[in-house]
């Protein structure tokens, strides 16, 4: 799997209050993530979410592949170029304080 992930840096210092999710790989292994921000672009969700409330963190966009009439939120890494792109511009719109920086890790 190609990971790109995105380095955040946040420019308003003010108190975080986001919401925590647990992202579940195909492995099994958990990871928690912070929600940053949450779009729909064409009716898919994607969201933004960081590995840290820290002035700097990493970043990931994350696409609700959830089946439709779902009660369960089901997401997975954005890995398509053009697709990441775009979304990827869609974010760094959004959140004005912030700085980003683009990382393809693999």
């Amino acid at each position: 799997m190609r990971i790109v992930n995105i380095r955040l840096t946040r420019t308003d210092k003010e108190e975080l209050n986001m919401e925590k999710i647990i992202f579940q790989s195909d492995d099994g292994t958990a990871a928690e993530f912070y929600v940053e921000e949450q779009t729909n672009i064409a009716g898919v969700t994607y969201l933004l979410v960081s590995d840290s409330q820290d002035e700097e963190a990493d970043a990931y966009i994350l696409k609700d592949i959830s089946a439709p009439g779902s009660t369960e939120a089901c997401y997975e890494m954005v890995e398509d170029d053009d697709e990441l792109q775009a979304v990827y511009a869609v974010f760094q719109q959004m959140l004005d304080d912030v700085n980003f920086e683009w990382r393809s890790d693999f």
